[in-house]
């Protein structure tokens, strides 16, 4: 029997850079077996160019992204997420939308890219970062032998992906 590749929502408060990358990079390492969204509780609007600009220089896609509201994937008609995956503070402490199917969930906060002041290099420097560390995090997750663990090991090995190298003070907290 053929499993359809598992839905995966990441969530971020503006879905311009960290929820980006992340939907950028299991785009690419995730598939066949796994399709990957991203949205926010209170969108930007626009993605954040530096994210573009990296997730193309690592050779993943950069196009097709725009900065969403979570609630397109809480309504009816939206895919059903197996997992959901909260990637800065802000959106873990948030009360979430009620989403179909318990889908697993972690948080795997990293610090805020779009943040850093300075130069275009320094900028850009933040995103690379970002980016290494989501793709570590990613790795781990499509490396595990999801169908034969049980919702508590599953659980407890996405929390630990949580709290991998560069995580921020909330890692491995779950308010999703």
């Amino acid at each position: 029997m053929t499993h359809r590749p598992f839905n995966v929502l990441f969530l971020c408060t503006g879905n311009s850079a960290r929820s980006i990358l992340a939907e950028g990079i299991l785009r690419k390492d995730g598939a066949p077996h796994f399709n990957a969204f991203s949205a926010g509780s209170q969108p930007r609007g626009s993605v954040n160019p530096f994210a573009l600009k990296v997730l193309e220089s690592y050779g993943y896609p950069a196009d097709g992204f725009r900065s969403k509201t979570w609630d397109e994937f809480a309504a009816a008609g939206a895919p059903e997420m197996d997992f959901i995956f909260t990637v800065c503070d802000d959106a873990a402490g948030e009360a979430c939308p009620v989403w179909l199917g318990h889908p697993a969930n972690a948080h795997w906060g990293i610090e805020d890219p779009s943040h850093v002041e300075g130069t275009d290099l320094e900028k850009e420097a933040a995103f690379v970062t970002a980016f290494k560390y989501m793709r570590n995090r990613i790795r781990a997750f499509t490396a595990l032998p999801i169908t034969s663990l049980d919702r508590m090991a599953l659980t407890a090995h996405l929390h630990d992906i949580g709290k991998m190298e560069g995580a921020s003070t909330k890692a491995g907290d779950s308010s999703t």
